[in-house]
């Protein structure tokens, strides 16, 4: 331990680099005398006399051209550590995962990736599907550095922040009569349901809205994804709930008629969750900034207003 004396690592850099005490020490802004003690030193350390006279000037040994190389990555690594407070300074190499809902993910995933490209080169991502049940385990294990969807129960000392606020709203193929007239209650529990469920559970707030009218609604099948459920119905007679803002693009993209539920729904409110030894953490707060302004930008008033 006596000799692990960092600042040598500094001296033998200079040294080896310059081949000249003088120069060392002027780059360290330290005295000849006191680099020369230096040097004395890294002799003894290492077993070798590192830089010998030739002529008026000093020549490095086979072991000093053998280190060259290595101390200066070493340093270069050092000041990188230390300078480097963002922690996403170049070079940095860390993984990331982020667990997204699947209503979220067309939206975030695409962005996210060409964002980190540009500002994060030496980041990975690894997107995850989102696991409601254990969503606050995970973070707080360290399993899942971010959750992005609409987050419900948390632990208590999970972070949690608001991106926007979405609406539900009806999908269903372009020759389906509710694009050509918004459908009553009436007409809306009589349709054929499709419904978005990663467990097959059919039960959702539509049903008990329903039933304060006194009407049901059968839902004839689940599937496990938005994805699959716009692809199901533009060939289908069926109707499914979805979430405006996310969905909207898909559905122009696929022709779908978006139409007005004729009942009073919650809000859903994406948002981004963390465990709180991450807040500080620079190359954390560097990725939770890519992924608010992705999303955050994501209503557009011209998507909102615009017709499907």
């Amino acid at each position: 331990m006596d000799a692990l004396d960092l600042n040598l690592l500094l001296a033998l850099d200079a040294l080896l680099e310059t081949n000249s005490v003088t120069e060392a020490a002027r780059r360290l802004h330290t005295s000849t005398s006191a680099m020369s003690r230096t040097l004395t030193r890294l002799r003894t350390v290492l077993g070798d006399p590192l830089l010998v006279r030739s002529g008026r000037q000093l020549v490095p040994t086979p072991r000093a051209l053998e280190l060259r190389h290595d101390v200066a990555g070493l340093v270069d690594q050092a000041r990188l550590l230390l300078t480097a407070r963002d922690g996403t300074g170049a070079g940095r190499h860390r993984d990331f995962v982020v667990r997204v809902a699947d209503s979220v993910a067309p939206r975030l995933t695409g962005p996210l990736l060409a964002a980190v490209r540009t500002e994060l080169p030496g980041v990975t991502v690894r997107v995850l599907a989102a696991d409601a049940a254990d969503g606050a385990v995970a973070l707080r294990d360290g399993r899942v550095d971010v959750e992005v969807g609409m987050i419900g129960q948390t632990d208590p000392e999970t972070v949690v922040t608001r991106l926007f606020a979405d609406r539900w709203v009806g999908l269903a193929a372009a020759t389906h009569p509710f694009g050509a007239d918004r459908p009553t209650v009436a007409a809306y529990a009589s349709a054929q349901h499709l419904e978005v469920s990663a467990t097959g559970r059919t039960h959702s707030p539509i049903d008990d809205r329903l039933a304060l009218h006194g009407r049901t609604r059968r839902v004839v099948a689940t599937v496990p994804d938005l994805s699959t459920a716009l692809f199901t119905v533009a060939t289908t007679e069926l109707v499914c709930p979805a979430l405006e803002l996310l969905s909207r693009p898909a559905a122009v993209a696929l022709g779908l008629t978006m139409f007005e539920i004729p009942l009073p729904l919650p809000a859903p409110v994406v948002a981004m969750a963390w465990h709180p030894r991450n807040t500080a953490d620079g190359g954390h707060r560097a990725l939770r900034d890519l992924i608010g302004v992705i999303l955050r930008d994501a209503p557009h008033p011209d998507l909102v207003a615009a017709p499907v």
